[in-house]
């Protein structure tokens, strides 16, 4: 799908709800990130986006001014959501909101391979991201004529929540209607993934609104797709180390056969994580350290 130009345009999506694109468009961001403004009176500001000052003063502007600002939320530690989190509280005086730090909540099969030296794979992960207030699960905060619940959704990275504003989710990047999500390990976690796929579709929501991308105006029935993605994902995966082992290039060479070579890195770490999923339910065995580089094969 081609990249859409940023203008900066702020669009009035419904009543309460604005949205300013960051220019920060990539093959991984599509067209940037969304940056949302909810309330009116006084404003929460959903993921700032980047370290960049035009994205601000079209952020503020938008807002009706700074002091509107009263509260900025972060759905997740990946900089292209949080990294701008910093300088715009410091502009308005806001505090940052979040589940917290970019390893808050990593499961503990994540947390124990870390411990035996696996690293991130390298997807921007905000590692000095810190909030002034830790949201839990469920937990509300309101405004000036808005309310905002967060519902933790691990997957994407372990500290990732999306956000309700009554029947309208801000799902940042757990559910987005051009493009799957990405889940690298240790940071990302292919079994929380799909358990917060179900956790939102139990909610049965009228619309998401995605960190990146349009509006998911299907959002049960695309959240449903994703778990189905994956599942055959995995049934392919299977499918091929059913020939022998192999190493996640050599997998990824042989099931994404439809995607640019630049995004076979990304492909990669997805294998990765259904191998791992696969050695910890005793599916598949790791030929040494559970590692990128390493083969597999089906026990």
């Amino acid at each position: 799908m081609a990249l859409v130009a940023n203008s900066e345009k702020v669009t009035k999506l419904e009543r309460g709800i604005q949205r300013i694109i960051a220019p920060n468009a990539s093959p991984m961001t599509y067209w940037g990130t969304n940056t949302y403004l909810v309330g009116q009176n006084s404003c929460a500001v959903i993921d700032p986006g980047p370290n960049d000052m035009s994205h601000f003063e079209t952020i503020i502007e938008a807002a009706g001014g700074q002091d509107r600002i009263t509260h900025i939320f972060v759905t997740h530690a990946h900089v292209d959501h949080s990294l701008g989190a910093r300088t715009l509280a410091k502009m308005t005086g806001a505090p940052i909101y979040a589940y917290g730090p970019a390893h808050r909540g990593q499961s503990n099969l994540m947390t124990r391979l870390v411990a035996d030296g696996l690293s991130s794979g390298g997807e921007g992960i905000d590692a000095d991201f810190y909030p002034n207030v830790q949201l839990e699960d469920c937990e509300t905060i309101g405004g000036d004529g808005w309310t905002l619940e967060a519902i933790w959704t691990p997957g994407h990275i372990s500290n990732h929540i999306c956000l309700a504003f009554g029947d309208a989710v801000f799902s940042g990047d757990h559910v987005m209607d051009w493009s799957t999500s990405i889940v690298s390990p240790p940071d990302g976690d292919v079994g929380a993934f799909l358990e917060s796929c179900e956790k939102l579709i139990a909610r049965n929501d009228r619309i998401f609104y995605p960190g990146h991308g349009e509006p998911v105006t299907n959002p049960q029935e695309r959240t449903r797709w994703l778990i189905d993605h994956r599942r055959q994902r995995e049934r392919q995966i299977v499918d091929v180390l059913k020939s022998g082992p192999k190493s996640p290039t050599e997998i990824v060479r042989v099931i994404y056969t439809d995607i640019p070579v630049a995004l076979y890195a990304a492909a990669e770490r997805n294998v990765f994580a259904h191998l791992i999923d696969l050695v910890e339910r005793k599916v598949a065995y790791c030929s040494g350290p559970i590692r990128v580089t390493e083969t597999y094969g089906l026990i």
